[in-house]
């Protein structure tokens, strides 16, 4: 439940600040007639979303169960791309997406034939980037949790984040934003590596990949999964009380490598300028 509720979260914000950005530089341009685009731009890419997720599991449940496999192995991999570049691009465009936008914004009312049209696309564009990165993440954590706990988690994060764009865009609420995107891509960069162990155990059932199946442990006695930390550490981390070696060294170096990069600091930009010259 806890990590579709952060990880939706943390999409909802993404979107929410893109929106309330936009929506406020309207306001303070006197374009408030403007507004009504905003609006159609994200209801569009939420209906783009909910069809494409819709679209997805209708074709899922069509498939024999190896193919089903195969298909929901492939969702993973699409989930763990996605939420991985998602954390990345935040990690550089957090200081300049203010910017960005608002030269955007400047650019469609620039135009003396369609400004709104510029602006719903504009909005759905970014809005829809956020929301099919969220379908094809629930899709993969409703294929492991079969429960009613990771929908409603979802619903939670989504609420949640509709109230705290209310309060950034209101000015009731200030968020350090820094920190938040922080936090959340290094959870969000853990959640990715169990992700991809579970595709290439997708893949097994689906006898694509058979390699590397030796049993590493077993675990299952002293911290069974269906126990109360067993269970917390599947869906927080991907734990398995059997993990095989192909699963570790794919779970251990996507780790390795992704917190390297995100940790990493960031070139400046005399840096970036000199290597320019």
């Amino acid at each position: 439940m806890l990590v579709p509720f952060l990880i939706m979260l943390r999409e909802g914000i993404e979107a929410a600040l893109i929106v309330g950005i936009v929506a406020s530089y309207l306001h303070h341009a006197q374009r408030r007639d403007l507004m009504p685009a905003i609006w159609v731009g994200v209801l569009l890419a939420s209906a783009l979303s909910l069809f494409v997720g819709a679209g997805l599991q209708m074709v899922a449940a069509e498939f024999p169960q190896k193919q089903q496999e195969f298909f929901e192995g492939i969702v993973g991999l699409v989930a763990v791309v996605m939420l991985t570049c998602m954390v990345f691009w935040m990690r550089r465009a957090a200081r300049s997406i203010k910017g960005e936008l608002h030269a955007n914004i400047d650019r469609a009312l620039a135009r003396e034939s369609g400004p709104a049209w510029a602006l719903i696309s504009m909005v759905f564009l970014a809005v829809a980037r956020e929301g099919l990165e969220s379908v094809f993440f629930l899709l993969a954590i409703f294929q492991q949790s079969l429960g009613w706990e990771a929908p409603v988690g979802a619903l939670a994060g989504i609420a949640l984040s509709v109230v705290v764009g209310i309060g950034l865009f209101r000015g009731g609420i200030h968020l350090d934003l820094r920190r938040f995107f922080r936090f959340t891509g290094v959870f969000i960069l853990l959640v990715a590596a169990g992700l991809l162990a579970g595709v290439l155990r997708k893949f097994h059932e689906a006898g694509v990949w058979n390699g590397l199946q030796t049993v590493v442990v077993d675990l299952s006695e002293t911290l069974p999964m269906d126990g109360p930390l067993g269970a917390i550490l599947s869906g927080l981390l991907g734990y398995q009380a059997v993990p095989v070696l192909g699963e570790l060294i794919v779970y251990a170096v996507f780790l390795a490598v992704s917190l390297f990069l995100f940790f990493r600091p960031a070139p400046t930009v005399a840096a970036i300028s000199a290597k320019a010259h």
